[in-house]
């Protein structure tokens, strides 16, 4: 009778699991036809400038007077660090050590530290960014009046 009872058992549990496996909901995912997949153009990289700051010169007064606040204190770096390494001095920055073993290596530093100030701050205008354009200029300003200050303080 136990025997009799588990066999029962157990063929109504594989009808079960049969009639359950064979039914199609469980199945309807496969059954679907495939949904459309979106198509993605490639396009190419397009810049969007923000639509609530107004639209300047690159060259407008403001960045004529930071290019050469940059320019003139690029210059007194330049002769500021010329003048120490002349005296025995010693240059701290690395990569300014790298190009102030001559006087022609020291001027191309420098003037491409400036250059490279204007370079970035055109980048920024060109892409809509005219705070960070004008913060390029303010921050190289800045940098080169700390190393002047430094440099005169410990001649």
């Amino acid at each position: 009778m136990y025997r009799t009872h588990i066999v029962k058992i157990h063929l109504t549990l594989t009808a079960l699991i049969l009639l359950l496996g064979s039914h199609s909901t469980l199945f309807a995912q496969a059954l679907l036809p495939d949904a459309p997949q979106p198509v993605v153009q490639p396009s190419s990289p397009t810049f969007v400038k923000p639509q609530n700051e107004e639209q300047h010169k690159f060259f407008d007064r403001w960045n004529i007077v930071l290019f050469a606040g940059t320019a003139a204190l690029a210059s007194t770096d330049f002769a500021v660090t010329r003048a120490n390494l002349q005296n025995n001095g010693r240059e701290l920055n690395p990569v300014v050590r790298v190009f102030g073993r001559s006087t022609a290596g020291l001027a191309l530093n420098f003037a491409g530290e400036a250059a490279g100030s204007v370079g970035l701050s055109y980048f920024f205008h060109r892409t809509g960014h005219h705070k960070l354009e004008r913060m390029v200029s303010a921050v190289n300003i800045g940098a080169s009046a700390a190393a002047v200050g430094y440099s005169l303080a410990h001649r």
